[in-house]
């Protein structure tokens, strides 16, 4: 009791007893456990004590005294104190420094990169991983969650990296795509800078006075990179982004990668929500698109605090325009 700091305890099985008088004084009781006789998890499939657990517990709480929790939750957590700011621009400032750090390193297989990356986020100061990275060499960047990090990174590839580091229970997300061997080919060249454009303008409405929303930001990136497409030579009717663009611009980030789960991304983003800006192009090998971008994979992410007049970028550390990463390389 002394390390809960709890008033009174007692055994779960007199639940019912116990419970029964606080909730009959109490004119709501906030909780998420499912309502229904035929629910239906896989924990409780795993420990069935806790479906009887929660039969007893909604016999006790009655009919209309249960409210949901999850969405009063999830605007609590949605916007950040100033005090969870700081740990967010922490952990990006970072996890940045060692994006940048592997960007000056040679590597040839993927695992080598991914555990340089783990282990340089704690050298650097973070807790753990945020996350388990993404380290895509070449065509497996065409699979937006790509996790194995096992295959070889060749010579004339890119490398697509989603990864982050934690600080003080608060994550950062950053991806960043770079060449293999230092150096952009004209084609890599010419659609990185089509998808850092869109990026760059999607961060810039990062601020409550823009009045959008995150779904207004996806809008604009499709928007946005239709016309960079099309003047790189692609056929962009019909389904065309659908494929090439396959995710959403961007989610909310705090605690958990995708905080917030269930906060709408409908509502004009106000000042003190974090969010990713991640736009990417991912070119399957197939006539449609132009010969010298097929598997192709690009991926450009920061995270980004809302403030009232401009986005506070929280990675950017991790350099991202060509002639910095280039550079990087010849050091």
């Amino acid at each position: 009791m002394d390390v809960f700091n709890a008033d009174e305890a007692g055994d779960i099985n007199d639940l019912h007893r116990l419970l029964t008088p606080l909730v009959a004084e109490a004119s709501a009781v906030y909780t998420d456990i499912p309502k229904g006789k035929n629910v239906a998890s896989a924990l409780a499939e795993t420990y069935p004590g806790i479906s009887r657990g929660q039969g007893r517990l909604l016999e006790v709480l009655g009919a209309g005294k249960a409210v949901p929790l999850k969405a009063i939750i999830n605007i609590l957590r949605v916007f950040k104190s100033p005090a969870e700011i700081r740990n967010m621009r922490l952990a990006g400032k970072l996890s940045g420094r060692s994006f940048t750090n592997a960007m000056r390193k040679s590597f040839t297989k993927e695992k080598d990169l991914c555990a340089f990356l783990e282990y340089e986020f704690k050298l650097q100061g973070c807790d753990t991983s945020a996350y388990v990275p993404v380290v895509a060499g070449g065509e497996n960047a065409l699979s937006i969650h790509y996790v194995r990090n096992d295959d070889i990174l060749k010579d004339g590839h890119l490398v697509l990296v989603d990864a982050g580091g934690e600080y003080g229970g608060y994550i950062t997300d950053i991806t960043r795509t770079w060449p293999v061997n230092g150096k952009f080919s004209p084609a890599q060249k010419d659609l990185y800078q089509a998808v850092l454009n869109v990026q760059r303008a999607c961060v810039a409405l990062c601020r409550e006075s823009a009045n959008v929303s995150l779904d207004d930001l996806h809008n604009k990136a499709e928007h946005e990179l239709g016309d960079q497409l099309r003047q790189l030579g692609f056929d962009v009717s019909g389904t065309a982004l659908e494929i090439l663009f396959p995710h959403h611009i961007g989610h909310y980030i705090g605690l958990d990668v995708h905080d917030s789960p269930g906060y709408p991304r409908t509502e004009n983003l106000e000042a003190g929500q974090c969010i990713t800006i991640e736009p990417g192009i991912y070119v399957p090998d197939d006539d449609r698109w132009p010969r010298h971008f097929r598997g192709l994979g690009i991926r450009i992410e920061d995270s980004v605090c809302i403030q009232e007049e401009g986005p506070l970028v929280m990675t950017t550390e991790a350099v991202k325009e060509v002639v910095d990463i280039e550079a990087l390389a010849e050091q």
